[in-house]
């Protein structure tokens, strides 16, 4: 969709400030300079903290302990933004291949095929290729499916499905690979549904699972940085922008104005007619705390880092710019734990390989289901950072219940110390007779995020704002907490395709947004899908009714 705000525009004048130093603002600049041939020195990159990524960070060192606050997997068919931006930025240590020739050639070597998806509490891996559906939870599935957005509203999951439908291994598998709580929207369930149903078949050994080659701020957010830098866009760190300001002429809102303060000094940024203002709204960090091995995490408001405040001040502007109230204040509903274990000691991984039969990097998601956390643990391949030493092993794991008591360490998980999680886990792992070699070479980092599914909750129509609204004349919103029709929101992709969008639409280029995949309508992955859903019995009548919702 484009607007024609009856300018001339000429790229070489055009001046654009991006409000965020996250993956939605890296990607915008990149479309500005490759597709918009904007001057790399007309970009401004307003950043409140001393570095980019945002939520995509990844840092640490083997003496303290190494952190990243949360881990992502791609696949090949649902990621085509970001895959498109990885294709133009040259790798770190060789300037003749890109950061997507390091994807693929990474993933050419290690597959995953995860040995031990599902784990009991008495340390058994249970076998999960059969997702575990009756009849009632194969037909509340297709009905969620087949129902409109409209239809669904602010429904959350649970009043969609049974109560035996979060006893199968396909919720165990879906809402661990995705991070869904049964209280999340149905809407946005139901999008993933649409745009993962090809991983239905691979949900069992995430089989289709992609991953980069570090963790991504080393793989990703490093790279297109120095790249970015290297073309010569202005990066403004530790610039918290407070405020804009708008003119208001007929039904339009521009803004004119952009308030930061930048230390001690407060500042304004005056925005020319011809000038474009990007703004990633929402936070998925905001109020992150980080704990210790004798500490727990505190706590926090969305008042702690993030751009939730931001937001607020713009919404008051128009109805079009959204409803952040919805998605920062339900912290019990948003809230999840993770942590991050570094080893010094190959005990922990030697006896992990052991118990799964997976290398490193090769098992994804290993699931506790029955833990009263409802805790994962990822073993990336090794190196996970770019920094860390070949003696040095790191992994990372979250939990979607930390409200609950553990069941070895009887304390909710908010309340543990990274000793004390560290100890839940290897009590679920049976590695008890090495806990004492394993504890003293550890140190494990616990995080509380309590906005980190926060895009989950149920929500509106308009609660989101459009990337660009009808009555922007020159502002975009970009991020987690902008709406894209049928895309899935806490992807990668989802911040990369709302920075394609505004960028195409403010510069009016001749060129179409990458399109979103959607296998849910080839009849390769109808099929291969429907035979997983009816894996347990012969169930013709149901094969076809999803045959038909599909092709029609």
């Amino acid at each position: 969709m484009r607007f024609n705000f009856d300018r001339h525009l000429e790229v070489d004048k055009v001046q654009a400030y991006l409000v965020g130093g996250g993956i939605a603002s890296l990607s915008a600049a990149v479309y500005l300079i490759r597709d918009g041939h904007v001057p790399a020195k007309n970009i401004h990159i307003l950043e409140q903290s001393s570095i980019t990524g945002g939520s995509m960070d990844g840092n640490g060192n083997p003496e303290t302990g190494y952190i990243i606050r949360g881990g992502r997997m791609f696949d090949e068919e649902a990621y085509e933004c970001i895959f498109g931006i990885m294709e133009c930025i040259p790798s770190l240590t060789d300037p003749n291949v890109s950061i997507m020739d390091e994807f693929r050639a990474f993933n050419k070597k290690i597959h995953t095929s995860a040995k031990a998806r599902l784990i009991d509490n008495d340390a058994k891996i249970l076998e999960s290729s059969k997702l575990g559906f009756n009849r009632e939870d194969r037909l509340a599935l297709i009905d969620i499916l087949m129902q409109s957005e409209e239809s669904l509203g602010t429904k959350d999951i649970t009043s969609c499905f049974p109560e035996s439908f979060f006893k199968t291994n396909f919720w165990f598998q879906w809402t661990t690979t995705f991070a869904f709580e049964p209280w999340h929207s149905a809407v946005e369930f139901k999008r993933y549904l649409h745009r993962f149903f090809h991983e239905l078949p691979r949900i069992s050994d995430l089989s289709g699972v992609r991953r980069t080659p570090y963790n991504q701020y080393d793989s990703i957010i490093l790279p297109m940085t120095q790249w970015l830098k290297a073309q010569g866009v202005d990066f403004q760190y530790e610039c918290l922008v407070t405020n804009l300001d708008f003119k208001t002429q007929e039904d339009k809102k521009t803004v004119v104005g952009i308030d930061y303060k930048k230390g001690n000094k407060e500042d304004k940024i005056i925005v020319e007619d011809k000038d474009f203002v990007f703004v990633t709204i929402g936070s998925l960090t905001a109020g992150a705390s980080l704990g210790s091995m004798t500490s727990a995490p505190m706590l926090n408001d969305k008042t702690v880092g993030g751009d939730w405040e931001l937001w607020e001040k713009i919404a008051k502007e128009s109805p079009e710019f959204g409803r952040p109230q919805v998605f920062n204040q339900r912290v019990e509903e948003s809230m999840w734990e993770s942590f991050t274990v570094t080893l010094k000691d190959p005990t922990m991984v030697d006896k992990i390989v052991e118990y799964t039969g997976n290398q490193p990097g090769t098992g994804a998601l290993m699931t506790f289901k029955d833990s009263g956390w409802f805790m994962s643990i990822v073993l990336h391949n090794q190196p996970h950072f770019l920094n860390q030493p070949d003696n040095v092993q790191a992994f990372w794991g979250y939990a979607l219940f930390p409200y609950n008591e553990g069941d070895f360490v009887k304390k909710r998980m908010i309340d543990c110390t990274g000793e004390e999680i560290l100890t839940e886990l290897l009590y679920h792992l049976n590695f008890k007779n090495d806990m004492e070699k394993i504890m003293s070479t550890s140190i494990c980092i616990p995080c509380i995020m309590p906005f980190i599914t926060s895009q989950f909750l149920t929500r509106s129509k308009g609660d989101r704002p459009q990337v660009v609204p009808t009555c922007s004349t020159n502002l975009a919103f970009l991020g987690q907490f902008a709406e894209i029709p049928d895309d899935v929101v806490f992807t990668v992709d989802y911040s990369a395709r709302s920075a394609q969008m505004a960028v195409y639409n403010f510069l009016d280029l001749d060129k179409e947004v990458t399109p979103i995949y959607k296998g849910q309508y080839d009849a390769r992955v109808l099929l291969n899908s429907a035979m997983v859903m009816m894996r347990d019995d012969n169930l013709r009548e149901e094969i076809m009714a999803l045959k038909s919702m599909f092709m029609k």
